[in-house]
Order: C-alpha cells, then sequence, then structure tokens
C-alpha cells in the first residue's frame, strides 16, 4: 500500500521516527539501526515501508533499504512471529549476521534477541532456512567462534548493540590472536 515515504525527521524515539511529509507527521517504527542512520532532526529521510493492517491500527514499519523491509516481511510470514518481534530482531541483528545464524544452523544467536527464547529461535532458523536466499557464489559464511560470542556478550555488557559489537567484531584484524582479552581490547579500539 505505501511503499516508501520521504521526508524530514521531526522527531526521535526508542524504536520510531516521526517523518514530516507535506504538512502531516507520520510515525514509522524502525529497527535502531535506522534512528543510528537516520542523523538526526531536521535530516531528509527515505525509508522503505510496510502497512502493517490490523482491526485497531494501521502501523507503519519503516526500512533503510528494500531487502532489510524483505527481510522483515519473510520474518513476519513466520508463524508466532508478528512486525514486534521481527523487528527486534532487526534491531538486535544485521541481516548478514542472520542469514549466517540459518544458514550455519546456529539458532543460538537468534537466541540472543531480547524476547526469543532457544525454542522460538530453533523454530525461527528452520522456517528461514528455505525462505532465505543465499548467493551459492559467494565465499562460505564464517562461523562466529565461541571467543566473538563472548566478545559480543561483554560488549553488550558494557551497553554496546549487538549490531555495534558485531560491527567491531567485524573491525578485528583476521591475524588477532583469539583470546579473549585480547579480542574485546581490540573491539574497544574500533569504539575510539
Amino acid at each position: 500500500m505505501i511503499d516508501f515515504i520521504r521526508g524530514t525527521v521531526t522527531a526521535l524515539g526508542d524504536g520510531y521516527l516521526v517523518v514530516q511529509v507535506g504538512g502531516v507527521g507520520v510515525r514509522v517504527l524502525v529497527p535502531t539501526s535506522v534512528i543510528t542512520r537516520a542523523d538526526g532532526i531536521g535530516r531528509e529521510i527515505h525509508l522503505h515501508t510496510h502497512l502493517a493492517v490490523r482491526e485497531d491500527a494501521l502501523t507503519l514499519y519503516g526500512f533503510w533499504d528494500a531487502p532489510e523491509r524483505a527481510l522483515f516481511e519473510t520474518l513476519i510470514g513466520v508463524p508466532g512471529i508478528g512486525p514486534k518481534l521481527a523487528l527486534a530482531v532487526l534491531s538486535a541483528l544485521s541481516p548478514d549476521l542472520i542469514r549466517r545464524a540459518v544458514v550455519n544452523e546456529e539458532p543460538e544467536i537468534l537466541a540472543r534477541v531480547p524476547g526469543i527464547g532457544k525454542k522460538t529461535a530453533a523454530k525461527l532458523a528452520f522456517a528461514l532456512k528455505d525462505k532465505l536466499k543465499v548467493d551459492l557464489t559467494m565465499p562460505a559464511l564464517d562461523l562466529i567462534t565461541d571467543a566473538d560470542a563472548d566478545v559480543i556478550d561483554a560488549l553488550t555488557a558494557l551497553g554496546y548493540s549487538i549490531v555495534e559489537a558485531q560491527t567491531a567484531i567485524q573491525a578485528i584484524p583476521p591475524d588477532a590472536p583469539g583470546d579473549i582479552e585480547t579480542r574485546i581490547r581490540l573491539a574497544l579500539q574500533y569504539f575510539s
């Protein structure tokens, strides 16, 4: 129905933006990555949207690009996964990490999302196995090592989001030592 929205950001909130379009302020629920990339109030923004129609509400969800919206729509197509939980998944995990968790059969990565337990994570990974398209010409997705999982846990305990922690992990040089303390120190250097 509403494919995209373009306008000026007039307010930022916890999990939403208000976008002024032609004199009307439209509240759009978004993953945290969109809020981070929105670059503040007063900026022009273009979001790909999904309109959820319920008996008692019309809710607009916004995404930075069309593939992220497509992933959201795939997530809400899984029985038992509603828009709120799908948005939580996209807020906590990058699309690449979601695909990696599904392709490498690592539901424990999905279980890190607040609101998703082990059973729901396993069900989600199983349901997405055939739905997520993976380009077989791309190099194989790397497994997240136990040390990197511990580094992500440490960074999130320090207040960083899972997406920020994943980005810091990816910034660690490939030849870095595998011990947890060194990897945490290198990941923290990414933020300075």
